[in-house]
């Protein structure tokens, strides 16, 4: 079994980041309460220098904050895309983009919810268990225009799931109580001071 997967292919060899986030900037990350997270993104229509551009200075900006996965509307750019680095269960780790995903909808009888850990970059240093399929289809396109499918399971499922709420508009807190949502509230404001200082000792790492 290929241990990596890199746009939805398996590849025999890839380096510990994405060979984008060495041409990418980092873009400050929007936080829970900002208005283009609560809204969906616009349809991506132009493909060419600019979406590559932006696809680079988000892989490095997802490294720079630990991510599994960042939204487009994550760095305050309202379209329709994210990118990844994410294993999945069995330690296969999946690397790519993809440019209006939409999730495939599932068989309510085939469908299997794993209630989970799940955390997010807009929400920095909240944790909280969010039930989610154990397996995602994504259908989409890649910075090219061309048609691309990426399908996952277990916590590259979710992540899949994840980044594609978030494009439609949705952070993982739409999904929680009141109770539950307060609590994720309260984790970040208590942690989001550490994050923060962690990222920031990360840009030094990265990029110096």
């Amino acid at each position: 079994m290929p241990r990596v997967f890199v746009q939805g292919n398996p590849v025999d060899y890839y380096p510990r980041h994405a060979p984008e986030a060495r041409s990418g900037s980092v873009r400050r990350i929007t936080e829970t309460g900002e208005d283009v997270l609560h809204r969906p993104c616009r349809d991506v229509t132009e493909f060419g220098p600019d979406l590559a551009a932006l696809i680079d200075d988000m892989f490095l900006t997802m490294y720079i904050a630990d991510g599994a996965g960042l939204a487009a509307n994550q760095v305050g750019i309202d379209l329709r895309l994210f990118v990844y680095d994410c294993p999945d269960d069995d330690g296969v780790r999946h690397v790519g983009h993809i440019v209006n995903p939409v999730l495939a909808a599932q068989d309510p009888a085939g469908r299997r919810l794993l209630d989970d850990s799940e955390g997010c970059l807009s929400v920095p240093g909240a944790t909280m268990d969010v039930p989610r399929p154990d397996r995602a289809v994504v259908h989409g396109q890649d910075k090219d225009g061309n048609p691309l499918s990426l399908e996952g399971t277990g916590y590259f499922a979710r992540c899949l799931a994840h980044e594609t709420d978030h494009v439609n508009g949705r952070v993982y807190l739409d999904r929680l109580s009141k109770r539950e949502r307060k609590e994720a509230l309260r984790q970040m404001a208590d942690r989001r001071e550490d994050v923060y200082a962690r990222r920031a000792a990360n840009i030094e790492a990265l990029i110096s």
